[in-house]
């Protein structure tokens, strides 16, 4: 249920929506397309709306793939020759030119998908509502219906994306919201909103903090060198204490993120863990991260069993000083999440 949410977006803007599963991100974009309608309040959309919100929505099973181009394009309000003059288009871009006489019902997921996704995004709407379902699609078709936003966007469309993606969102958006049971969280520019929703992730999975089973973290250090802050590019040394009920060998995993438990760094080592309190210490010569605050996860599988004796799960929290990372060109699809020192040589480099 949504409460007390309330925001205006400009023609031509990107705005992220972002937030748990089950905090109001799809009931919001369901009213928004007026599928649903507000108990309380009210919402004002103008012009015609695009929206991608499931794999299925606005796709008929029983009608071809160029029925249903036809079929979306009369609900937005276009007539047949507006959509005949954009099929050649929305059918090269979702690769179905030997399907589109196809039922439906008859395609896969990921051809479903990218039909849905084609239509909605080449009929021209004034308004484009993504969900999450771009997930299902391969990376070259997700890296492609990126630049399709990017260009609807240039053609003065406003953008609303909802991804657990966050990646995308910051690469694709300006603007972010952050819903959290029903309630709009923060509503800002892009980095800060997603940077304030990685920590609440942050702070969420620390509080389920694994102290089950043979193996239990003890104490974590993240330090610069000579225990000063981490510093972008410089060395850090992590530390680890393990207290074992047991002996225990088997391949030990550190990975650093900005909070989600995909790493953007990943190390691992074997070990070999005598009962009782071991130290583990690892050094990464030049740390590519760029300034920010990083969560440290902490996994470990049994080299005979294979099985988790320490679940991956975050083990502590450090700040990066150095500098932000590079904005990125439109033709990126989303930011490079690491820096690396480079030479440059050769004919014409400055």
């Amino acid at each position: 249920m949504l409460r007390d949410v309330d925001f205006a977006l400009e023609p031509g803007s990107a705005v992220g929506l972002v937030g748990a599963n089950g905090s109001g991100k799809s009931t919001l974009l369901k009213i928004l397309t007026r599928v649903m309608y507000p108990s309380a309040g009210s919402v004002a959309v103008r012009g015609r709306i695009g929206a991608l919100i499931e794999v299925r929505a606005g796709i008929h099973p029983e009608l071809t793939g160029r029925e249903n181009a036809f079929l979306y394009g009369s609900l937005l309000g276009l007539t047949r020759r507006d959509v005949a003059a954009r099929l050649d288009a929305i059918v090269e871009f979702a690769g179905l030119r030997d399907a589109i006489d196809r039922q439906v019902k008859f395609y896969s997921s990921g051809m479903h998908m990218r039909l849905g996704f084609s239509v909605a995004a080449f009929l021209q709407p004034d308004v484009l509502l993504v969900d999450e379902v771009l997930a299902v699609g391969d990376a070259t078709f997700q890296q492609r219906c990126l630049d399709r936003m990017r260009e609807v966007l240039a053609e003065g469309t406003t953008l609303v994306l909802v991804s657990h993606d966050l990646a995308s969102v910051e690469a694709m958006c300006r603007r972010g919201l952050w819903l959290a049971d029903g309630v709009l969280r923060a509503d800002g520019p892009a980095r800060e909103v997603l940077t304030a929703y990685r920590r609440s992730l942050e702070f969420a999975a620390e509080e389920r903090r694994h102290d089950t089973g043979p193996l239990r973290v003890g104490h974590v250090d993240a330090a610069g060198a000579d225990g000063q802050v981490p510093a972008t590019l410089a060395p850090l040394l992590l530390t680890v204490r393990l207290d074992s009920e047991r002996a225990v060998a088997g391949r030990l995993y550190l990975g650093l993120s900005e909070g989600s438990p995909s790493p953007t760094v990943l190390v691992s080592t074997y070990v070999e863990l005598r009962s009782g309190p071991s130290t583990v210490c690892s050094t990464i010569d030049a740390l590519p991260l760029p300034r920010g605050r990083y969560t440290l996860w902490i996994g470990m599988v049994e080299r005979d069993r294979r099985r988790y004796v320490l679940p991956w799960h975050p083990a502590a929290s450090f700040d990066v000083v150095g500098p932000d990372l590079d904005p990125a060109p439109q033709a990126v699809v989303r930011p490079a999440p690491v820096l690396v020192r480079v030479a440059w040589d050769g004919d014409g480099v400055l």
